[in-house]
């Protein structure tokens, strides 16, 4: 395929076959109306009868075609003109007439012992594997390459019966075709007269019709008789033919009886296709030449009356000499060249999307494999070839193998060998094994002679398992039942081919997405891989293999999350992706729980404490603190805590009360409730709950157990009293985007600690609040609450691990920083609630799925968190300021959504007024936060903001750091 004419004009035309394909399934196109295939006997007729069905089920083959499997009759071998014949006798009493002259008919003869390729005898060499996946994500095979080839044929042709070798796949164009004679048409290709030699040949004449067949005959005859053209080709016998209606019709006369049938159809005439229906084609044949053609069984006085009743019916008839180019054919004739073209020559037909590797966990290119699961921990030379296979742990494959349809396990194949494993009849299995250059038919094994044919020679030993076939047939046991090529072909359990490979599929599909997952491959690569989804076997396969993995240990945990998110992906099951999340919550709680146990030994030390703290407003970092990014990765945050018009907004008062039982208010939202029942709170993932934060505070704290049966009055009674708990926001609105919630949270558990006189280092704080979000259900970061409890600004980190070690360090600013910064920044109200959407989990989604892009965005805005610091600590507010609009590009980047039309013209009607912009906690809504100008007033922004938005809720909310 060195010419890139040919190859291009070639790879057009198989992507033309493959949209002719889609249209015929869709019937938007001409049909066959029977597509039949021919078998050896009763047992490949299954084989193949369950691939077809396999197709038509998962609606690959077009639904009006009919289709057929028609065996030898009796197993017997009647040759592969019988075989058509038989095919026409089919057709006949399925459609209850003789006149079969207005049907489509494709017929592809695979009835052969394939003994050449033994590998392909029991599945049969039409659904031998073709190195691809097609558009569908399907592995193609020949049979599946025939399908999409020929679907443009119909549509070429009046009527008649395309008949095709199986083992042949042809390439070319079906808009070249163009036959509505009344004879037959000899589909040819242009090939190099040394590949002609080796195949049958056609010598056309004059008027385009076949004057001769040459059945490898030398370069010299060919020459001599004129067969080879001014570029030294020649027209090579593809085995494709087609026969008219009208031809039809006379080949079924020749069987339109049982008598007719019995002369023509048994094993003393076994008739041959090509030398008995084409040779009476060729002009130049006769009767007399006729008798003398090889056959395909022996000489007798039957097949001489037959031939002489064919040619009688045939000769009236011509053959046209079709030929096709650009075009080439592809023959699958022994396990050598079998070898070869799937590893030494599969770049030359990378045109046609052909591939050195076709659904493997492998993905190098040392070796070839298709359908095959590779363990890492085995080795196998340059120039193997693995099919359908499962090769484990150390197992040791040599140099130029063809390994097929075997599990193999800590064994050594030895170079050149074809292994080839067969599920026998009765859960028995063999293992056959022999040379890749080694021919059946002769008697020779490994290149050594034996006393027979190598097909019929018993050289492999029955086994219980395919494990100990495998090692028997490699340690050269002979002892017991042994079976030969041919015998255990026969024997073959044919209903176990198709279940294998589709157990093989799942098996490899199964180990990509755990791969994918233990390697944080991109979730878009793995949905692109499968893009049809998986299967319910390997939904429980990879399910149970997640379940597994113990969520609190660091590695296990980041593998277990992506197993449920990718599976998420390709099932699109939300319960899957709750798995997921559900996971990412346990851990962080279990980790925060085991050192938060229920303290029966807590007492109430004061009688009441006011908590009071102020909000904060992120800079640098966001998102790197939500888990699980801290937890794989950690998180670095720039914030700073804020007060509104001069106050604390965050106010939680606890006190002691005399009853035993928990009182929790919330005045800002008007809600008072008293418990005297602990299930009742125990119960704090609701986020409906106007009290799941109160209820999560006590249980984190220990104050109350989070699973255990205990009376509430005696849990009160061990206190000292009961307790009364009131939160309070000062007059800021929902969906603030200031971390209002984490810092209200915040100021319970430091409150709930005062009351206790536990006193808690700043870190056991912020995990206390992370321990609550996970109690309820809301997931999030660490940053609020830092930001919140910690005044002042400061650069918040966390190292890498599922219990985060948080360090808050105050940044080193001079007060005329400070106060510039102070001068300069102002929070404006968007004048509307930040949208209640799935933010979290698309974010999270995003980070778990490792999508370039947002992880890229992830890293740069921790960098940015940095440089802000740096150039706070310098005094350069101006460049603070440009990092501040840099952080907010990145922010649109990981989420669309962050910002709407209103927050874009806000910023708009300013810009002239402001150096720096960006919103406040995830956007949609709520507050932003601007650097003005130097000289520009809070007033002047606030005239402007009225100028454009008055009375709309848009306004300036006055400020200052918490220091």
């Amino acid at each position: 395929m060195k010419n890139k004419y040919k190859t291009l004009f070639l790879r057009q035309s198989y992507m033309d076959s493959y949209d002719t394909y889609r249209d015929a399934l869709q019937n938007k196109i001409a049909n066959w109306d029977y597509i039949i295939l021919t078998a050896s006997n009763e047992t490949q007729a299954k084989a193949y009868r369950e691939q077809i069905d396999f197709r038509l089920e998962n609606n690959v083959l077009p639904k009006n075609t009919k289709y057929a499997v028609i065996p030898d009759p009796d197993g017997k071998r009647v040759g592969s003109g019988g075989a058509t014949l038989n095919v026409l006798k089919y057709i006949a009493e399925n459609e209850g007439t003789t006149d079969l002259s207005s049907l489509r008919i494709l017929c592809i003869h695979s009835g052969g012992d394939s003994k050449r390729i033994p590998q392909y005898s029991a599945c049969g060499k039409i659904f031998s594997p073709v190195p691809r996946v097609l558009a569908d994500g399907r592995r193609s095979t020949l049979f599946d390459e025939f399908i999409i080839g020929m679907a443009g044929i119909p549509a070429r042709i009046k009527d008649g019966m395309l008949v095709c070798s199986g083992d042949v796949l042809l390439l070319f164009n079906s808009l070249q075709l163009d036959f509505y004679g009344d004879g037959a048409a000899a589909l040819s290709i242009k090939e190099n007269v040394q590949t002609g030699k080796n195949h049958g040949v056609f010598l056309g004449g004059e008027n385009k019709n076949v004057l001769r067949f040459l059945h490898k005959q030398t370069v010299e005859t060919l020459n001599n008789v004129g067969a080879v053209d001014k570029n030294n080709n020649v027209d090579i016998d593809t085995g494709a033919i087609i026969f008219s209606g009208k031809m039809v019709n006379s080949l079924y006369s020749l069987i339109d009886s049982d008598l007719k049938y019995n002369e023509m159809v048994n094993e003393n005439v076994r008739l041959s296709f090509y030398a008995d229906f084409l040779y009476p084609l060729a002009e130049d044949s006769s009767l007399e030449r006729f008798y003398l053609e090889t056959p395909e069984g022996e000489f007798s006085n039957e097949l001489k009356e037959a031939r002489n009743v064919v040619w009688n019916t045939l000769h009236k008839y011509s053959m046209k000499l079709v030929r096709f180019s650009p075009a080439a054919f592809l023959h699958f004739g022994t396990t050598k060249e079998l070898r070869t073209l799937m590893t030494e020559d599969i770049n030359d037909y990378q045109f046609l999307d052909w591939s050195g590797v076709v659904n493997s966990n492998y993905h190098g290119d040392d070796f070839s494999v298709y359908n095959s699961y590779i363990s890492k921990c085995s080795h196998i030379e340059k120039g193997s070839y693995i099919e359908d296979s499962d090769i484990h742990r150390d197992t040791y494959i040599g140099r130029n193998c063809v390994i097929s349809g075997v599990t193999l396990q800590a064994v050594t194949v030895p170079d050149n060998t074809v292994l080839h494993g067969l599920k026998l009849s009765e859960n028995r299995y063999v293992c056959r094994m022999y040379g890749v250059d080694d021919n059946p038919k002769e008697s020779k094994w490994f290149g050594r002679e034996i006393d027979e044919a190598l097909w019929t020679k018993p050289l492999f030993k029955v086994c219980e398992t395919m494990d100990m076939a495998v090692r028997a047939t490699l340690n050269n046991d002979m002892t017991d039942e042994l079976l030969s090529l041919k015998d255990s072909f026969n024997q073959a359990d044919v209903t176990s081919i198709l279940p294998w490979q589709k157990k093989l599929d799942d098996k490899i599909i199964s180990e990509s997405i755990l791969e994918a997952a233990k390697n944080r491959a991109p979730v878009s690569d793995v949905i692109r891989m499968f893009p049809h989804g998986v299967s319910e076997r390997v939904e429980r396969y990879i399910m149970h293999e997640a379940d597994k993995l113990n969520e609190n240990v660091l590695e296990e945990f980041s593998e277990k999350i992506r197993i449920y998110f990718y599976t998420s992906k390709l099932i699109d099951r939300e319960n899957l992706s709750n798995k997921c999340f559900g996971t990412i919550c346990s851990a962080v709680m279990n980790t925060a729980i085991k050192d938060t146990k229920y303290n029966p030994d807590y007492k109430i030390a004061k009688d009441e404490v006011v908590v009071r703290l102020p909000i904060r407003v992120n800079w640098g970092g966001g998102w790197s603190d939500t888990p699980p990014h801290c937890i794989e990765h950690g998180g670095t945050v720039l914030n700073a805590a804020v007060k509104l018009d001069g106050k604390l907004p965050i106010e939680v008062t606890i006190k002691k009360i005399k009853e035993n039982k928990i009182i929790f208010e919330s005045t800002d939202i008007g809600s008072y409730k008293e418990f005297d029942n602990l299930s009742d709170i125990q119960k704090c993932n609701d986020p409906t709950d106007a009290f799941a934060l109160h209820k999560a505070a006590v249980i984190a704290c220990g104050i109350v157990p989070y699973n255990e049966d205990v009376e509430l009055a005696k849990i009160c009674k061990n206190l000292g009293g009961g307790l009364y708990m009131n939160t309070r926001v000062i007059n800021i609105p929902k969906g603030s985007g200031l971390g209002t919630s984490s810092i209200l949270a915040g100021a319970c558990v430091k409150g709930l600690f005062d009351i206790l006189d536990e006193p808690k280092d700043d870190n056991e704080l912020y995990y206390k609040v992370l321990c609550m979000e996970q109690l309820m259900s809301t997931g999030g970061g660490w940053q609020d609450q830092v930001g919140g409890l910690s005044a002042g600004i400061k650069m918040v980190t966390a190292a890498p691990g599922i219990k985060q070690n948080i360090i808050c360090t105050p940044l080193n600013i001079s007060k005329e920083t400070l106060d510039e910064l102070d001068e300069r920044f102002a929070l404006i109200y968007t004048g509307q609630r930040r949208l209640a959407r799935n933010l979290l989990r698309e974010v999270v989604g995003k980070y778990i799925g490792s999508e370039k892009e947002i992880l890229d965005v992830l890293y740069k805005m921790q960098q940015m968190a940095v440089l802000m610091r740096f150039e706070l600590e310098r005094g350069n507010v101006d460049r603070f300021a440009e990092l501040l609009n840099e952080h907010w590009e990145l922010s649109k980047k990981l989420d669309a959504g962050c910002t709407n039309t209103c927050i874009d013209q806000i910023f708009i009607a300013v810009d002239d007024l402001i150096d720096g912009h960006m919103i406040c906690g995830a956007g949609g809504g709520g507050f932003l936060q601007v650097i003005m100008k130097k000289g520009v007033t809070v007033d002047m922004l606030e005239q402007r903001l009225n100028d454009v938005f008055a009375d709309s809720g848009v306004g300036v909310w006055r400020c200052e750091f918490a220091l």
